[in-house]
């Protein structure tokens, strides 16, 4: 992919969840919500203090990590649905 984010934003893809509950019911593609997990695919290269300094991002590419429902902007490249978002929008990242 030819596509790296800048300063401090990252580009997400969601993790696709299961259609089924663990009783075995089968949840249809309309009421589920998105899901609030992803990998980072591409990360800018961090963001610039007033004084010019460049501060580093604390994620990087394959980290899993947690980010808020309305995050991000909704994007398509290379036909592949994707999240951009800034670094402050990331929760945390899963171990």
């Amino acid at each position: 992919m030819a596509f790296r984010p800048l300063h401090d934003r990252v580009l997400v893809r969601r993790v696709k969840e299961d259609n089924k509950t663990p009783g075995g019911i089968i949840i249809p593609d309309t009421a589920k919500e998105k899901p609030s997990e992803g990998i980072v695919v591409a990360t800018g290269s961090g963001a610039r203090a007033e004084d010019g300094t460049l501060t580093p991002l604390d994620v990087k590419p394959k980290d899993r990590i947690l980010f808020g429902k309305w995050s991000g902007s909704e994007v398509t490249i290379n036909g592949e649905e994707l999240l951009i978002m800034k670094e402050s929008d990331i929760l945390g990242i899963i171990k």
